[in-house]
């Protein structure tokens, strides 16, 4: 199940690539910014101007491989920063025409640690987006045209998108890597590379018109995954100032050492892959290929995950979150209503009909199985189980994080994306897993060959313009607004929700008693510290540990 979630999930992070100017163009054409950094020369593509392939930290590559980043020296000539750079090694897929997130992969490289910059006409102090793409920590890059920058900057925001290392490369634990640490720790290689980049936008950003005190983090699945681990992480205390995360996933995560929550440790995983791949010790997997370390790491079975190391994290995500530990600044979060429609490799195999479906819910459910079924009856299997993996993984997610967040003093925005349209719901993918990124991006006219076309039409890009302007302006202060639209009120005590479908509109208590169920479920699990919780729910949930009053 594991491996056949990685082979399929080619996240969304696969787009066209962006058009540029020619590389042709004399540098006096061309924007030029000099940052502390160095000097970049861009260019420009309508309003904005564009910085591509700039180097925040060093290859990690040889003795570097599966070390914390080392940030880049000032560049002592000109940089010539109209091309993306290489994305970080990830496995290369076959394209697979249903995939609506494939794209072919542009060039990899370890030297990969770059960040793209979209800068408005005349910024000064102007707001910061940085933008962390998804793709299960395994696939994806910043540079894909889904998340250009450009109509965000027209909105007057400074947009920054980042690459970080990914699978084994970038969150491999391991004795001898743990050894060689002055933390005593290893994995979350890629994390700190978030980090790093981070603190090159604290110290540069204001030479492309950028406000350092003013900065976004956001991102969308693990993308949103990270910028929750960003908020819990005490390395990147003060970074940032406010957080986007958009079907995100708070699931359980491997301690280094221990076992933890069902986990096998992270350092344990880490000697089985070295093995499987065949390197004996450290020394041999720096003398292998990024590549084959890739390759053969995938095949193998590699679980990427961000690991508990008690450091860079802390804790179990759901821990520090309930400590109210994680940084105090306002959040804008949300799903899909489809999520799971273009997800399927998440969802266990269907039952034979209503009598075996009931039958493994109350085996696995118990006591709340009469409340299961209610929420998600046998009369409907397929939305059912549809409905009850979106539900454990980014329904559950969301509104967590905003009792969480408004537990600790801190504004809560939270919506739900439930905009349909011909193509995709004729493909059944009505409102799917990252359908809401070319509406928030403004890029609806630029998504990947496979993605299912948006009409080019006013109705669709009423409902971009609508939702650009509601993450710019969250971006600018803290709280979402677009002219013409219904005010985005605070998730509160009334539990309000912004609905996207065929245009914005607020709803209460969207998640109710679904949201009551997952988190005692999770809870119980909690307790027990033997069980996992991620798409493991409903049909492909263990049976459920016994109650306890802390879960009431």
């Amino acid at each position: 199940m594991i491996r056949s979630h990685y082979r399929a999930l080619r996240h969304i992070a696969f787009g066209m690539t962006a058009l540029g100017l020619s590389a042709a163009a004399s540098s006096a054409e061309r924007p030029s910014v000099t940052a502390p950094a160095g000097t970049f020369e861009g260019v420009t593509e309508g309003s904005a101007n564009v910085f591509r392939g700039i180097s925040y930290a060093e290859a990690p590559t040889g003795e570097r491989r599966w070390r914390p980043p080392v940030p880049k020296a000032r560049a002592s000539a000109p940089v010539d920063a109209s091309e993306f750079g290489p994305i970080c090694n990830q496995p290369e897929f076959p394209n697979v025409p249903a995939n609506i997130y494939y794209e072919d992969l542009p060039p990899m490289s370890e030297d990969c640690l770059s960040l793209n910059v979209w800068q408005p006409e005349n910024a000064d102090h102007a707001p910061v987006f940085v933008w962390i793409h998804g793709g299960s920590l395994l696939t994806g890059a910043g540079r894909f045209s889904l998340y250009d920058g450009t109509e965000l900057a027209k909105r007057g925001v400074v947009v920054v998108s980042i690459n970080y290392r990914l699978g084994a490369l970038g969150f491999m634990a391991h004795p001898e890597l743990s050894a060689e640490s002055p933390d005593n720790a290893s994995g979350n290689y890629g994390l700190l590379d978030q980090i790093e980049a981070l603190r090159w936008v604290e110290r540069n950003i204001a030479a492309f018109g950028g406000d350092s005190g003013n900065v976004t983090i956001a991102g969308e699945s693990a993308g949103g995954l990270s910028v929750m681990h960003l908020l819990a992480s005490p390395l990147a205390t003060g970074l940032f100032d406010r957080a986007v995360m958009q079907s995100a996933y708070m699931v359980s995560e491997p301690g280094l050492r221990q076992v933890l929550n069902g986990h096998p440790s992270a350092e344990s995983e880490g000697v089985r892959i070295a093995e499987a791949i065949g390197a004996g010790n450290l020394a041999r997997l720096r003398e292998m290929s990024a590549g084959e370390i890739t390759r053969k790491s995938t095949a193998a079975g590699f679980q990427t995950y961000f690991t508990v190391d008690g450091k860079i994290v802390p804790a179990q995500i759901t821990d520090v979150f309930d400590q109210g530990a994680q940084a105090r600044v306002p959040v804008l979060a949300g799903f899909n209503s489809g999520e799971i429609r273009s997800l399927r490799m998440l969802l266990p195999p269907a039952p034979s009909g209503k009598e075996e479906y009931e039958a493994r819910i109350r085996n696995a459910y118990g006591d709340v199985a009469d409340i299961f079924l209610r929420i998600y009856p046998s009369e409907r299997i397929e939305q059912s189980m549809l409905e009850t993996t979106r539900d454990a993984l980014y329904g559950w997610t969301t509104q967590r994080i905003a009792e969480k967040q408004e537990a600790v003093g801190s504004l809560a925005f939270v919506y739900l994306f439930d905009h349909g349209y011909p193509a995709a719901d004729k493909a059944g993918l009505h409102a799917f897993h990252g359908a809401e990124l070319p509406y928030m991006f403004g890029t609806i006219e630029r998504t990947a060959a496979n993605w299912p076309r948006i009409p080019r039409d006013r109705k669709e890009r009423a409902l971009s313009n609508a939702m650009v302007d509601y993450w710019t302006s969250f971006a600018r202060s803290g709280e979402p607004s677009s002219d013409g639209n219904p005010k985005w009120p605070a998730f509160g005590q009334s539990e309000n929700w912004m609905v996207f479908d065929e245009r914005p509109h607020v709803i209460e208590d969207v998640m109710s008693y679904r949201y009551d169920l997952v988190e005692h479920v999770v809870c119980r699990r909690r307790a027990a510290g033997d069980q996992q919780w991620n798409w493991n729910a409903g049909l492909a949930s263990p049976v459920l540990p016994p109650p306890v009053d802390q879960c009431r």
